[in-house]
Formats: structure tokens, C-alpha cells, sequence
């Protein structure tokens, strides 16, 4: 399986404001709006379309819907993954809010080319969840995924989801500047084809720090973020493939604002093209960015 795809789902928001059932777990939303919630939805969705013109314009294929008003995280589709033998996992999320997203005319639609389905929803009746690629960030190539553990990610799931797929996993515990774990491990860490960047800064275990970071480091370059950067979404991005097949890595304009010289350097000598949409309004009242948006579909 390759690493990285040419075609994106994504969902246009039909409502987005902080939601209030995900506010306990993520640090990286704000609660207070200083605008109308209309001003705000007009906001999110001019710079979703222009995210997702950007990425049209650089010959990825993407698929859009619209999401559903009960729905303030749906312009976040991390409810399903995908993969290239035919495969669909539908996952159980924590917030309730956050399982109507999985609407019965987008499912159907997966289902349809996805045809090897597992349901795994019902978890949630047990207070478990696993947030799709959100939760475990996969090595596709090399059959390794990694997994920071919290709320959003319970880690029996991981392990049913590493036995399901064949991967060796990698469990880890983090705190972030608030105290509590980073929510998702895709807001901490990213993997390309032969790059990959991280913030083991927000580590709990230096054991694990060094575990994920070597088992990295064998197959990577791998790329050092701080926790100031963390918060500025530098780990929030993903490797995309346009014309041609050619690798480009997406992040937002705040991320890429916030890279060093350093930083910028080694990206540079894997991507010649970077897709940086600026989505102030997303990011601020959705505590997610720009690799949050996509869901892939190999």
C-alpha cells in the first residue's frame, strides 16, 4: 500500500462553531466567540472552499459534501478510513455530537467503493472510541502505526485495529501545555513517503520518546517540532499526491509561518510544493487544521 493518495474527502461545513462536547479534550479550540455564529459560518466556509480550490488547482482529486446542522465538527471528517484492497472502518468517536456525522447518504456513498466494511460504532455504547486516522497515524509502507493514547483514543481499539490491519503499533502517553493529553495523534506527528515530523516534546515517557523516535529515524528523516510550534499546527499535516503523482505535503499557513529555517530546509528536500490554505477561523474554533479537513481515500 502506498503511503499517501491522490484523491480527498472533504466535508463543506452547514454550521461550525466550538463545540462544546469536545471543549473538556481539546485545548486547542476556543470556547468564546467575539463574532456572530453566522459571521463565523461564512468565515470557515469561505476558507474551506479556498482550501480545497488550492488543492483542486494542484491536481488532487477531491470529493465534497455537505455536512449536516447538528454537525459544528464535521468540516473534520475523521469517522472512517480508507484503503486500497477495498476496506472501510467506520469508527466509534467520543462526542456525541461527533457520531451523527456519520450520515447515512455519505456512508452509503463509501460503501459503495469500499466494499470490505467494518462497523466498529457500536464501541461507543461502551464508552470506547477510536477517532479513524486521527487516533493512529499509519506507516503504510512499512506496517508500523503510531498511537498517542487519550480520551479519543482508547487503547484496546488500537490494539483490535493493529491485529485487524496487520501493523505493529506503538503506544504512547503525552501532555500538552494544558496538562491533559493532545487529543489526537495526528495533531502531534505527521508521516510522508520518507519524511516525518513530530513533537516528542509533549512525551510523558522518555522510554516511549525514544522508542517512537527510533523506530522512525529507520525508515524517515524526521523532522523536530517544539511545543509553541504544536500549538501553531505544525504537526498537523499530510502528505498528498497531485499531478503526476507528485508529493506535496499540505499544513496550514500559520504552520508553515511558524517553521525555522531548519525545519523548512529538510521539508524542502522531500516536497517541492507546499499546500498551506490560511484557515484562521477553522483553526480557532475548531482546535484542528489543515490534515484534520481530509479525509483519504486510497
Amino acid at each position: 500500500m502506498k503511503q499517501s493518495t491522490n484523491h480527498l474527502l472533504m466535508v463543506e461545513p452547514a454550521v461550525f462553531f466550538a463545540n462544546p462536547q469536545t471543549l473538556d479534550t481539546n485545548v486547542y479550540q476556543t470556547e468564546k466567540h467575539d463574532v456572530p455564529y453566522k459571521v463565523t459560518l461564512e468565515k470557515a466556509t469561505a476558507e474551506f472552499q479556498n482550501y480545497r480550490d488550492m488543492l483542486v488547482e494542484k491536481g488532487v482529486m477531491v470529493t465534497t459534501v455537505i455536512g449536516h446542522e447538528e454537525c459544528p465538527d464535521m468540516v473534520f471528517p475523521n469517522w472512517a478510513s480508507t484503503y486500497d484492497d477495498g476496506r472501510l472502518i467506520i469508527y466509534p468517536m467520543l462526542a456525541e455530537n461527533r457520531s451523527f456525522e456519520r450520515r447515512p447518504r455519505i456512508v452509503d456513498w463509501l460503501k459503495r467503493h469500499y466494499p470490505k466494511i467494518e462497523d466498529w460504532s457500536f464501541y461507543e455504547e461502551q464508552g470506547l472510541a477510536l477517532e479513524s486516522t486521527a487516533s493512529i497515524v499509519a506507516d503504510h509502507v512499512n506496517k508500523l502505526a503510531y498511537s498517542g493514547l487519550s480520551k479519543r483514543t482508547s487503547p484496546e481499539l488500537v490494539k483490535k485495529w493493529a491485529d485487524f490491519m496487520g501493523y505493529d503499533v506503538i503506544m504512547f502517553e503525552t501532555k500538552s501545555h494544558a496538562g491533559i493529553p493532545v487529543y489526537h495523534t495526528d495533531f502531534l506527528m505527521y508521516i510522508g513517503t520518507e519524511m516525518a515530523g513530530i513533537c516528542s516534546e509533549c512525551f510523558v515517557d522518555d522510554g516511549q520518546r525514544k522508542k517512537v523516535l527510533d523506530s522512525l529515524s529507520k525508515t524517515h528523516e524526521v523532522v523536530e517540532f517544539t511545543m509553541e510550534q504544536l500549538q501553531a499546527n505544525c504537526c498537523n499535516a499530510l502528505e498528498v499526491l497531485g499531478r503526476g503523482d507528485e508529493k506535496m505535503l499540505t499544513m496550514s499557513k500559520a504552520a508553515e509561518r511558524a517553521l525555522d529555517d531548519r525545519q523548512f530546509e529538510i521539508i524542502s528536500k522531500y516536497y517541492d510544493r507546499l499546500i498551506c490554505p490560511d484557515i484562521p477561523t477553522l483553526e480557532k474554533y475548531g482546535g484542528g487544521s489543515a490534515r484534520c479537513m481530509l479525509m483519504e481515500l486510497f
